[in-house]
């Protein structure tokens, strides 16, 4: 068994139900990787907590991150199973190393959600967490997400390939790339406080196809000088589930 499938399967077994954690089936869930200059992002990554690591794509070594639409289908505490919620959904995130642990995870910039239990987890936890209006169809091999919100606007227009995805550009196997891009259980984020903040989630190996970018914007990124209107029409890779089961384990730590 190599290191990258040793601690994928690690993250693979699950953590018993806490009071507050959350589950919920994630369907259409879409992952939108580019591929960047690690300048871009370092004023907004806390470096001395975290490492922002390199992949050789394109001749170049370039940062990664990611877009990630999908719609909860019913959003729910694990212990009071009976209030579900259902809604659009959008993180926004950097791959980084947790250099306490030496472990990938990812930073979030924040999130996107059509409810209004965006505004209990932001009183509650100060977590970035931020409302917009979604509209998403997804049918005959078109996957399509509009977003509404003044933090975080988007349009995504993807085709389904149908294909399995196999190794993509800057890694050296199947493995590492589903353990990097695939299974980051460990989230961090700057508080609405601007203290630092984690939260962890759990979720079986995802069954990946190929989308194909058909139109892409997302305004969060326009706005922060990381990508151009160009360069989101090129996204590094796009993977497919049609529905994958998540776990949230919550409340959110505060790291201090």
């Amino acid at each position: 068994m190599t290191p990258y499938r040793s601690l994928l399967t690690r993250r693979l077994a699950r953590n018993p139900a806490r009071l507050l954690d959350v589950r919920s089936t994630l369907k259409h869930f879409a992952l939108i990787n580019y591929a960047l200059p690690k300048e871009r992002l370092e004023k907004y990554i806390p470096l001395d907590h975290f490492d922002i690591p390199e992949f050789q794509i394109r001749g170049r070594r370039l940062a990664m991150m990611s877009a990630v639409p999908f719609l909860d289908v019913d959003f729910h505490f694990i212990n009071f199973p009976l209030i579900k919620f259902r809604f659009g959904q959008t993180n926004y995130r950097v791959y980084v190393i947790d250099k306490r642990t030496g472990e990938p995870c990812v930073w979030f910039f924040g999130t996107t959600l059509g409810s209004v239990v965006v505004y209990a987890a932001r009183l509650a936890w100060q977590i970035p967490w931020h409302y917009a209006r979604f509209k998403i169809e997804c049918e005959n091999g078109k996957w399509h997400y509009a977003t509404e919100s003044k933090w975080g606007e988007a349009e995504i227009e993807i085709e389904d390939s149908g294909e399995v995805v196999s190794v993509t550009e800057g890694f050296e196997s199947y493995d590492q790339m589903k353990l990097i891009l695939t299974q980051p259980i460990d989230g961090f984020f700057y508080r609405l406080d601007d203290a630092l903040g984690s939260y962890s989630v759990w979720h079986d190996e995802m069954n990946i196809r190929q989308g194909r970018a058909k139109n892409l914007y997302f305004g969060l990124y326009e706005r922060l000088g990381l990508l151009s209107r160009d360069e989101m029409q090129k996204p590094h890779s796009i993977f497919l589930c049609d529905a994958i089961l998540f776990d949230v384990y919550l409340p959110p730590r505060k790291i201090t």
